[in-house]
């Protein structure tokens, strides 16, 4: 008898991606053989939350999770159920340490053309015991101007530690500068140069080695931001983002993050790389919307399938070892980041079993994605965010950028059908 191996989704508000990740894993009804000699299938459940025993046995192989970064509950279940050998997406320690500030001084170690960045004392401290005492004794006082202009403007002011554009302005002179931290209040904050004549807006996705770039435009409303473009790069600049998601989501032990970047003078310039819960619904990312869900599938079974073991601690010395060397230029750093990520990412593993166990999974979500049900989650999704008197006109809009991406992806590999 075929053992089953347990996927969990770990959610919060989430609805369309989860229920069509469901319906893929179950049109696609696997039994595999497994490295240990075994024969597997897969199920997919929704993880509860609930009182939890902490030497209990998890039931999961698996989990994939998408609400540790602001639900504490979920949060320690993830990290009790990780040091008990469970694979989670992703790494709950690093998506709770490694903020922005921490993402922006690593890649900068690494060599990476972060744009340059300075971290503020808050503007407004806690009422504690000690507070005051510390600020009297160590608080430097400083030029909020003359750290300006080190920095330069145009500038942007943002909180060190992120978080869906919250409290980011963009900041033109010194007078900006002192509204924007007088408004800043107890938040800790990022100043940061900001990339002079940019004229591409890049972000990446990364799925383990999997890696989607898409145009992006930040003015736009948040269902246009992800623009449908082919052909916004050349070779060179799909390769550099590719690598850039990959070194960094390897280096932080993400499975599921974003990476965003400026393109200035034909040099990327990384801006905001700590999503670990980036965006995922059809609602945003329409077109794009397929290849998220079926890179979900596709990493989530081999990770399953494999055994793959969670790395509780990141592994950064190679890294460093590499960026360190001064005999070495930039272009092989970077390509030898990338071998250490692919590496860990087991990517050659992970295509071999993508082409021999997967064969049938374009053409699976090709077709689910045509059906009256993948037309009716959409709906569901933009009826939770739209007025009523615009349901059906986005519903129709979304559905028909995930039929082109059908027609594309039927183009791609040669596969026929409406």
């Amino acid at each position: 008898m075929p053992q089953t191996r347990l996927i969990g989704l770990s959610l919060g508000a989430d609805h369309c991606w989860p229920a069509c990740f469901e319906e893929i894993v179950k049109k696609l009804d696997l039994k595999l053989p497994t490295p240990d000699g075994d024969t597997v299938e897969f199920a997919v459940e929704r993880v509860k939350v609930e009182p939890f025993d902490l030497a209990a046995k998890p039931r999961y192989d698996m989990v994939l999770d998408r609400i540790t970064h602001w639900f504490p509950t979920t949060r320690e279940w993830v990290k009790k159920i990780a040091l008990d050998g469970t694979y989670v997406l992703n790494n709950p320690w690093m998506i709770q340490s490694a903020e922005k500030h921490t993402t922006y001084v690593a890649m900068m170690r690494l060599g990476f053309p972060i744009p340059k960045t300075v971290l503020l004392p808050p503007k407004v401290y806690e009422d504690e015991a000690d507070t005051a005492v510390t600020i009297r004794r160590y608080n430097k006082l400083f030029s909020l101007e003359a750290t300006g202009r080190s920095v330069g403007y145009p500038l942007f002011m943002k909180p060190y530690d992120g978080g869906a554009w919250r409290g980011v302005s963009k900041i033109d002179d010194a007078k900006a500068l002192h509204a924007g931290y007088d408004g800043s209040g107890k938040q800790v904050m990022h100043l940061q140069k900001a990339v002079d004549d940019w004229d591409l807006f890049v972000r990446a996705i990364g799925i383990g080695p999997q890696v989607n770039c898409i145009k992006y435009d930040p003015a736009a409303p948040l269902h246009a931001r992800y623009v449908v473009d082919f052909n916004f790069m050349d070779a060179g600049g799909w390769q550099t983002m590719q690598r850039y998601a990959r070194i960094i989501n390897s280096f932080f032990c993400w499975d599921y993050n974003s990476c965003e970047a400026l393109r200035s003078g034909g040099v990327f310039h990384p801006i905001d790389f700590a999503n670990a819960c980036p965006d995922s619904q059809v609602t945003s990312l329409h077109y794009h919307f397929p290849w998220t869900v079926r890179s979900l599938v596709a990493w989530s079974l081999f990770c399953t399938w494999s055994g793959r073991k969670p790395r509780i601690n990141p592994n950064w010395q190679p890294y460093f070892d590499i960026a360190d060397n001064p005999e070495l230029p930039w272009e092989e750093k970077f390509a030898r980041y990338d071998d250490l990520a692919r590496a860990y990412f087991d990517t050659d593993r992970f295509e071999e079993f993508r082409r021999t166990h997967l064969r049938n999974l374009d053409e699976v979500c090709i077709e689910f994605f045509r059906t009256d049900r993948a037309k009716q989650i959409v709906r569901e999704k933009t009826a939770m965010l739209f007025p009523n008197h615009e349901i059906e006109q986005f519903t129709e809009h979304f559905f028909g950028l995930v039929q082109f991406w059908c027609k594309t992806e039927s183009d791609r590999i040669g596969v026929s059908g409406s």
